[in-house]
């Protein structure tokens, strides 16, 4: 077993005196894929580098299956790590770069080449063995440094970055191949990175960090559909959730969302949200979740397109209403300019709701009852 138990772990450090990583508690999974995300700044780095026993906490403790690592140095951790550089050595060939970590175990020159071969040929390197680095792409480099790491076979594997340094095109494609390897290794691992997209596609879990804290951990497609913050919702996403100041109020006996001070410029919400009547709120409204037209549907808003640009796939529209952007995507055929109006509906069982002081969500009745009842 090779589960990962943090808790109460926190790092500052000297010079600046601010703490990098803050009371941080968390589990990962034997065998999990766990991606650490987050801004720069925010201590992913730092934390995975406490685990990697490349930096001490000071305080808390880490303990790897059943062992405290806490204050043991990297090697009697039984990890291995790929860093955002490729850190593979230029002097040396392919098999000599992957064989690195197994000649420091001091391991049979038979089980070198075994576990080298096995491991060239999970990332599709074995006709590069007698090549050297500057021979490589950089998809291939970064393929040498994690053949390396999994060639030792760690029971926790870490990952900071990796990718980074990849185009797009190579990012898409190692990405499902990098899935796929630790899928098929069961080795716990931790993967750290500010692309959301990494995050989403790549983990079994996840867990959203801010200012040195984790600010939410759960199922990819959890944090997506119900962010704990506004921050949160505002980092996962691309577009990021947009969060509309609304009024909820009784309307000709109607629940409404009304944006901004006219009284029939606001959506209609169902009779389910009543707690949340004579309330000023965030709405968290992703921008797939909006239906837009040219001319009026029952229970929607006007606006104004400021911006329109087009993806490919889908078209992103821009429309200010009551002085508040809001991003909807549309469907790549939707014709519309700049300066006109669009009419615009939510679904509002998609919105999620925010407490505009905390920007926390907001727990609502409705969604309790659901939960008791799926129990």
């Amino acid at each position: 077993m090779a589960d990962i138990v943090i808790r109460a772990v926190s790092k500052s450090f000297d010079r600046s005196r601010v703490a990098a990583v803050q009371g941080v508690d968390l589990t990962v999974k034997d065998g999990e894929l766990f991606v650490l995300l987050g801004p720069s700044g925010c201590g992913k780095t730092t934390l995975l580098r406490m685990i990697a026993g490349l930096e001490l906490p000071d305080s808390g403790t880490i303990t790897i299956g059943e062992q405290d690592v806490t204050m043991l140095p990297p090697r009697r951790r039984d990890i291995a790590m790929v860093f955002q550089s490729y850190a593979i050595f230029p002097h040396l060939t392919v098999f000599q770069n992957i064989a690195f970590g197994l000649r420091m175990k001091k391991a049979s020159a038979a089980t070198i080449d075994e576990r080298v071969r096995w491991a060239a040929d999970l990332v599709e390197l074995t006709d590069y063995l007698e090549r050297r680095p500057a021979q490589l792409s950089g998809g291939q480099r970064q393929r040498v440094a994690v053949a390396r790491a999994v060639a030792v076979g760690p029971s926790v594997l870490l990952m900071d970055e990796p990718l980074s340094n990849l185009d797009a095109l190579l990012r898409l494609k190692f990405r499902s191949d990098l899935k796929k390897l630790v899928h098929e290794l069961k080795a716990t691992t931790i993967y750290v990175t500010h692309d959301q997209v990494e995050a989403l596609s790549l983990g079994d879990r996840m867990a959203v960090m801010r200012d040195g804290q984790i600010v939410q951990c759960d199922t990819p497609l959890q944090v997506y559909d119900r962010p704990a913050n506004t921050f949160v919702g505002g980092f996962i996403g691309n577009p990021p959730m947009n969060c509309l100041a609304v009024t909820v109020n009784w309307v000709d006996g109607h629940l409404q969302a009304q944006v901004g001070d006219h009284p029939e410029n606001g959506f209609a919400l169902s009779e389910d949200l009543r707690q949340l009547a004579g309330q000023q709120v965030l709405a968290g409204i992703r921008g797939e979740n909006v239906r837009a037209g040219r001319t009026r549907t029952p229970g929607s808003v006007r606006g104004q397109v400021a911006v329109v640009e087009p993806l490919g796939s889908q078209t992103l529209v821009t429309v200010t209403i009551a002085d508040q952007a809001l991003k909807v995507l549309t469907a790549s055929d939707f014709a519309i300019n700049e300066n006109a109006d669009l009419w615009i509906r939510p679904v509002t069982e998609k919105i999620r709701w925010f407490h505009p002081v905390s920007q926390e969500e907001i727990q609502l009745e409705r969604d309790r009852q659901r939960s008791r009842s799926t129990v």
